[in-house]
Parts: structure tokens; C-alpha cells; sequence
């Protein structure tokens, strides 16, 4: 099966091609035949009934500082392209959501993955709280007594924006931390949304497990664990990828969330668990595909595209 596929991402100079899982998926796309269309975010429009992206036709090579071609740019209807990748990188904005709205229209005789509808209305912090039984005590909160009372309640704690990603503004308050306040001052004056805490675990020592999902069903997982000195162990901000098995607990997990995620057309999601414990559910632009394919040879890029090719035949 050729299927034309439209890839709506982050620019894909400056990425690393070692790392990036939205390169691997389009290079293990070009490996099966399937025809590539490379656009940004701020290339897409509507006009007068149609969906349409302003990019380039795109050929993909594992080699650093030369890994990608382009061809003359064009305009091109989306409706006219079997499969789009929603892959641009949070923050889970109003421009983000905004493409969602786009996208939604050619969906699904245009197959959109993730489905746009419900990667709106799943963003990563807050689809885990339909599973309230298999995460730590969390509360969505703007008031700042509100946030005060949690800590009381719980002690040490995790803040961070609502709408965030790669670990950026994410903090770690001991009950006794002075600095709550000034946080929540910092957090006001740059926007207007809530933030999450979240009861600290101290399991993060050991890391933060990236748990791969294809269609509901988990293929894998790394271990991410925190640098010297570091509460986050995002691999922006340094976490070291390990290699790590599924445990009962991350099957049991899966088996909770993986219905409704294949119900909802999240064909590639990724969740963090830490510990015993749910923390997020990624269905915006999830990561670590390369990094398990390295640790124990699964071609997770291999069956994603094979469950998109089941759905559009």
C-alpha cells in the first residue's frame, strides 16, 4: 500500500535525528513507499471550504547536518492526502488548538493522526484524571490557597504549568518551601491558566518510564532517569535513557487506558509512570520510539505505520 502522507511539524532542521521520533516515523514511512509532504504549523490555512498546507515535498536520509531534502514548494489541498501527522511540539496553546479545529475538518476521510478531536480535549495533564484510581493525588487549581491547602495536605509536592512540556517550569516544593507564592506570582503574570500539583514521588530517583502505545496496546517502554542534582528527568533537561521492562503494574495501566485511547483514533501515545503511579498521558507529540528501538530492536515506527495501513484499507 503507497499512501500520500502530509507530516505537519516543528521545523525539521534544527532536530536530532538520533532522537527525534517524528524523523523516525517519516523515515520508516519513505522505507515502505509511501509518498511525504513536509509543512509547519503556521503554513496551514482554511479558505473557502478547504484545508489547505503551503510546503514541500520531502526526502529524508540518516545522515547529520544532511538529513533531509525538499522539493519546490507548493500548496496542496490536505483533503487529498490520505494520512496527516499532527506532530508539532507543545506548548498546547491557542495556535495549537486552533490547527486541531483545522484538521478536524478533513477528519477522518483524511485520517489525522493523532485524531485532532480528542487530542484537544485530551491534552497530557488532564485525560489522567478519568483515571483517578492509577495516579497520585492531583489537583487543577489557580487560587493560591487552593494550592497552599493541597500541600498541606500531601507535603512535599510537584508544580508545574498546566499547558507545558519537556519539563519546562516544573518545580518540586517541600512543605515547608517559602517560594510557593512567588511561583504562583511568576505563573500569573504569564498567562491566565491553571496549574497542576501533584503529590511528589520519590520514586523519580529510580526514573520516570516512558511506556510506548500503538492503538491501546503497549510495545515497550525506557526508563528516564533525573542528572545529579535534578527533579526532572525529561531528556531535554538531561534525563539518561535506560533500558527498563514492562512491569504487571504498566500492563495493568495500559489495560485501564488502552480502550478508550483506540476508541478515540490515539494511535501513538505515550504515558509516564512513575513507580506505581500514572503522571501523563502524551497524545500532543509523544517521544522515545528511537531510543526503545536501540535498547531492545523494537521497530516501534514499523507498527505504527502498520496500524495506520489497517485503518485506511
Amino acid at each position: 500500500m503507497s499512501l500520500k502522507v502530509a507530516i505537519q511539524m516543528d521545523p525539521i532542521g534544527p532536530i536530532d535525528i538520533n532522537a527525534d521520533s517524528s524523523f523516525r516515523i517519516v523515515e520508516e514511512a519513505q522505507a515502505r513507499g509511501h509518498e511525504l509532504f513536509y509543512y509547519t504549523p503556521d503554513k496551514l490555512s482554511y479558505r473557502d471550504g478547504h484545508v489547505l498546507a503551503r510546503g514541500w515535498p520531502l526526502t529524508v536520509r540518516r545522515v547529520e547536518g544532511d538529513h533531509f531534502e525538499l522539493g519546490a514548494e507548493q500548496e496542496v489541498d490536505l483533503s487529498d492526502w490520505d494520512v496527516v501527522w499532527l506532530r508539532q511540539d507543545p506548548p498546547f496553546d491557542m495556535s495549537y488548538i486552533t490547527t486541531t479545529h483545522l484538521l478536524d475538518m478533513i477528519h477522518p476521510e483524511t485520517l489525522v493522526v493523532n485524531d485532532p478531536f480528542w487530542v484537544r480535549n485530551y491534552p497530557e495533564k488532564l485525560l489522567v484524571l478519568s483515571f483517578q484510581e492509577l495516579t497520585p493525588p492531583t489537583m487543577i487549581a489557580r487560587d493560591l490557597e487552593t494550592l497552599k491547602t493541597f500541600r498541606e495536605d500531601h507535603g512535599d509536592v510537584i508544580l508545574k504549568p498546566l499547558y507545558g512540556n519537556g519539563g519546562a517550569g516544573v518545580f518540586k516544593l517541600s512543605q515547608s518551601d517559602s517560594n510557593l507564592a512567588s511561583l504562583h506570582e511568576l505563573f500569573s503574570g504569564i498567562n491566565r491558566e491553571p496549574l497542576i500539583m501533584q503529590k511528589f514521588l520519590p520514586d523519580v530517583s529510580k526514573g520516570d518510564k516512558r511506556v510506548i502505545l500503538i492503538d491501546g496496546e503497549p510495545v515497550g517502554a525506557i526508563n528516564r532517569v533525573p542528572a545529579a542534582g535534578e527533579t526532572r528527568s525529561n531528556m531535554h533537561v538531561g534525563g539518561r535513557p535506560e533500558k527498563v521492562e514492562l512491569t504487571e503494574r504498566d500492563r495493568e495501566i495500559c489495560a485501564a487506558i488502552g480502550p478508550l485511547l483506540r476508541e478515540k483514533g490515539q494511535i501513538f501515545v505515550g504515558i509516564d509512570v512513575i513507580g506505581d503511579w500514572l503522571t501523563e498521558i502524551n497524545v500532543t507529540s509523544p517521544t522515545g520510539i528511537q531510543e526503545l528501538e536501540r535498547f531492545d530492536g523494537t521497530n516501534v515506527a514499523e507498527k505504527i505505520w502498520q496500524a495506520i495501513e489497517a485503518r485506511r484499507a
